[in-house]
């Protein structure tokens, strides 16, 4: 991959830096012009990782998240959001529709089917007791 452009964000682990999130990367991935539905898919996959960082990783606590975008020149939008929460003991079962670490709060799961719908390709990697790390790709241009 050759990088054209990169970003690299940080922020404290409060729900209102979801939004936050959503826009810059947004914004990044702009100037390959991609299309609406590109853009939203990218804006709801970014909005699932960060939200499960937020939720599961840091649960009542905080802490910071990061988020990481490349854009390379054959028009691919690289993707990492990462945090050092707590992780997660089973990817496997954490990927499946519906799963949540907190049902007493009635979320309706984690969201990484939702991101494997929109993105091309996701990659999740976890250790207990010392973070997540979602990597994620999107190819921006149509051929």
């Amino acid at each position: 991959m050759e990088t054209v452009n990169s970003m690299k964000i940080t922020f404290l682990s409060v729900p209102e830096n979801e939004s936050f999130a959503r826009v810059a990367v947004s914004a990044f991935a702009v100037q390959l012009n991609p299309t609406l539905d590109i853009l939203a898919d990218i804006k709801t996959a970014v909005s699932e990782a960060v939200t499960n960082a937020i939720v599961h990783g840091y649960r009542d606590g905080q802490g910071m998240v990061e988020v990481e975008a490349a854009l390379s020149r054959d028009g691919i939008l690289y993707l990492t959001v990462s945090d050092e929460g707590c992780g997660i003991c089973d990817i496997e079962q954490a990927m499946q529709p519906f799963f949540t670490t907190q049902p007493e709060k009635e979320r309706s799961g984690m969201g990484f089917s939702v991101m494997q719908t929109f993105m091309d390709k996701v990659e999740v990697q976890s250790q207990k007791g010392k973070g997540t790390r979602v990597t994620m790709e999107k190819k921006l241009t149509v051929a």
